[in-house]
C-alpha cells in the first residue's frame, strides 16, 4: 500500500500548507512522483485538478471563518490567497452561490468541500486484461501541440487536436506510413515542462522516411504494461485509465517509469461497443 500512503502524504501536505504558496513540485515530491504523473493520478481519482482542490478547500475554510469571526473581508481575501476583495468575492460567489457579505448575514447556503482521505475499498472483481512487454526503442512520426496541464486545458485541447488532424488529412498520411513497431494511431503524452506545458503527439510507429509535414520522435526502450480497452470512445478509455490508477497500480508493485504513455487506437469504429484499443504504460 506504499502507493496509497504516498498519495495520502501529498494530500496531507496540501492541507498543512493550504495558506502557503505551495508549488506543484513540492506537492509531488511528497508522493515520490513527477509533477505530471501526480497531477494526472489525482485528477483521475478525484475528477478535479490539484488547483481546483486547493481553491475549493481554501474557499470552504474562508466561508467557515467568515461566519464564525468578525474578520474583515479584505483580511480574509489576503489570507486565502486573493489580491483584492473583488477577486475574493468573485471566487466566493462562484463556489458558494452567494457573496461573502450575504454569507456573513446567513442569507444563503454554503458548499463545504471536505479534506480528502484515501480509503482502500475492495474492487477488482472485473478482471483487467494486461501483459508486460519489453520493447526496444522505436521511431514514431506525427504532429505535436503544447497544452497547459495545470489548468486542465489539455482535457479540452487534445480532443480538438484529434478533430483537427482528421479534418486536415494527417490521419490518412499516418495510416500510410504505419510500418513500425506498433500498429495503429498513437496518442503520445510527455511529462510537462517546467512551465506546466505538455507535449502531446498524434503519431504512428514508422520505419519509413518521414513525410515533410510530420516530425519524428524516438520512444525509449521500456518495459511496458499493456492494457486492453474494450468499448466506445472516449468513455472506455477514460474508464480504463481510472481502473489502472485505482485498482492496478496500488496492488501491482509497479511504479510509472517516467517516460511517455501511449494510447493505441486501432481502425475499429470508435463508437462501436466492440471497439478495441490499448493503453501502454512504461513501468519499473
Amino acid at each position: 500500500m506504499a502507493w496509497v500512503e504516498s498519495l495520502q502524504k501529498a494530500i496531507d501536505y496540501i492541507e498543512d500548507h493550504l495558506l502557503d504558496d505551495m508549488t506543484m513540485e513540492q506537492i509531488a515530491q511528497q508522493a515520490n512522483s513527477s509533477q505530471f504523473h501526480f497531477q494526472r493520478t489525482f485528477s483521475i481519482l478525484t475528477d478535479m485538478t490539484v488547483g481546483e482542490y486547493v481553491r475549493q478547500r481554501r474557499l470552504t475554510l474562508a466561508a467557515q471563518e467568515l461566519i464564525r469571526t468578525n474578520e474583515k473581508i479584505i483580511d480574509l481575501a489576503l489570507k486565502y490567497g486573493y489580491d483584492s476583495p473583488e477577486a475574493f468575492s468573485k471566487a466566493f460567489r462562484r463556489q458558494h452561490g452567494i457573496s461573502p457579505t450575504e454569507a456573513r448575514k446567513n442569507m444563503g447556503k454554503l458548499k463545504s468541500y471536505n479534506r480528502l482521505v484515501i480509503q482502500v475499498s475492495l474492487k477488482g472483481a472485473d478482471p483487467m486484461q494486461y501483459k508486460i512487454v519489453e520493447k526496444e526503442s522505436f521511431q514514431v512520426v506525427g504532429v505535436k501541440e503544447n497544452f497547459s496541464w495545470e489548468n486542465g486545458e489539455n482535457l479540452i485541447g487534445i480532443p480538438k487536436m484529434w478533430e483537427k488532424v482528421h479534418q486536415e488529412g494527417i490521419v490518412d498520411i499516418l495510416v500510410e506510413v504505419n510500418d513500425g513497431a506498433l500498429k495503429g494511431l498513437l496518442g503520445v503524452c510527455f511529462d510537462p515542462l517546467s512551465n506546466g506545458v505538455i507535449d502531446y503527439w498524434v503519431a504512428t510507429a514508422s520505419k519509413s522516411d518521414k513525410p515533410d509535414q510530420l516530425e519524428s520522435l524516438t520512444i525509449p526502450a521500456s518495459k511496458w504494461s499493456v492494457f486492453e480497452v474494450h468499448g466506445p470512445m472516449p468513455d472506455a478509455m477514460q474508464t480504463a485509465w481510472k481502473k489502472i490508477h485505482t485498482e492496478w497500480f496500488p496492488s501491482s508493485g509497479y511504479v510509472h517509469a517516467g517516460t511517455p504513455d501511449l494510447e493505441v487506437y486501432t481502425d475499429d469504429d470508435p463508437s462501436s461497443p466492440d471497439c478495441y484499443s490499448e493503453i501502454w504504460i512504461p513501468v519499473k
